[in-house]
């Protein structure tokens, strides 16, 4: 019988190219050593967690080197429209750095898409995608720009739609999607803008995936332990607990609540302190009726499986509260 090769059954597949391009890619997804350049992508209006993300980045300028913040789409309970939404969390961006005290980079701050994708092909143009693309070319494969995603991929798609070249010099750390074994893929970043979701996937730029379901909802805050830590110890704790507190009742309307702040985690990935455990994992693509399939022939993602919760929280914690993380006494 003839062996048959994989080149002559795809003539346009190149095994050599291929795994040259999958090294690259696992090398750039690899967990930052040292300071790097960082964007944030966030509809910071749409619940609690992206304000906590939001802080604890601008409270890590000393490994993490904000280049941009960027105002995304959403569209649930808190806007009437993604458009409404983006402009919701653009003046909510601002009204974070000036709590913070991080009024500097108000300047850094970019409306982003006034719309979802309304295909995989044509960009939803911003100035967010159109800054993005000129940081990322500023950047090398060897010295990418960090892109912190926690909302729906529209920014950074259209992004990667605009100037394609951009896949190389990027590395997504998106907080999005759901555990590769559960049986959906529906979830609110994901899922908002799936031919958004679905360009990022398929664009084969390096990734970082923490999904949410099945894996960062496993970073959980009780109100007793955020009240304890943060309460009274500056302007935005306080307003940030409050506005907790509310989103718990709108939620639970129990007495005794935790609120999951998934949305830090991407930070906490870049401040490259072993706060989590990750693997390479397949890459995964997100089909319009909210599921996975999976191409062998991408390269794979950087799969974050387990968060450290005790370590994330006293990172966290300690940085927005202004407390030294290695002089908080839980027991004081």
């Amino acid at each position: 019988m003839t062996k048959i090769t994989i080149e002559q059954l795809m003539p346009s597949y190149s095994l050599d190219a291929h795994l040259e391009r999958y090294a690259e890619v696992v090398r750039r997804s690899r967990s930052p050593d040292g300071s790097v350049d960082v964007v944030l992508d966030t509809d910071a209006y749409n619940e609690i967690d992206d304000q906590y993300a939001l802080a604890f980045l601008a409270e890590s300028q000393d490994r993490l080197r904000i280049r941009a913040i960027f105002a995304a789409p959403f569209h649930n309970h808190h806007s009437d429209s993604p458009g409404d939404g983006m402009e919701r969390s653009y003046d909510e961006i601002l009204k974070v750095l000036e709590m913070t005290g991080h009024r500097e980079l108000s300047d850094r701050v970019f409306q982003g898409a006034e719309r979802f994708l309304q295909d995989e092909r044509t960009p939803s143009d911003s100035p967010a995608a159109r800054r993005l693309v000129e940081l990322a070319l500023e950047h090398t494969p060897e010295d990418p720009l960090y892109v912190a995603c926690i909302c729906a991929p529209t920014n950074i798609a259209s992004a990667l739609l605009l100037e394609p070249e951009i896949r190389d010099r990027i590395v997504v750390v998106w907080a999005g999607g759901v555990a590769l074994d559960w049986p959906d893929a529906n979830c609110f970043n994901g899922c908002q803008d799936i031919a958004a979701s679905r360009v990022l996937f398929q664009s084969e730029t390096a990734l970082v995936l923490i999904p949410a379901r099945g894996v960062g909802y496993a970073f959980s805050l009780p109100g007793t332990e955020l009240e304890h830590w943060l309460r009274g110890r500056n302007r935005f704790c306080d307003y940030i607990l409050d506005r907790t507190a509310e989103e718990a009742r709108l939620i639970s309307s129990k007495p005794v609540w935790s609120r999951q702040i998934v949305d830090v985690l991407p930070i906490a990935w870049l401040l490259g302190k072993n706060l989590m455990l990750d693997r390479l994992d397949r890459r995964p693509c997100i089909t319009y009726d909210k599921r996975y399939t999976f191409d062998p022939r991408r390269p794979p993602i950087r799969y974050v499986y387990s968060v450290k919760r005790d370590d994330i929280a006293n990172e966290l914690l300690g940085r927005l509260g202004h407390i030294p993380a290695m002089l908080v006494d839980p027991f004081s």
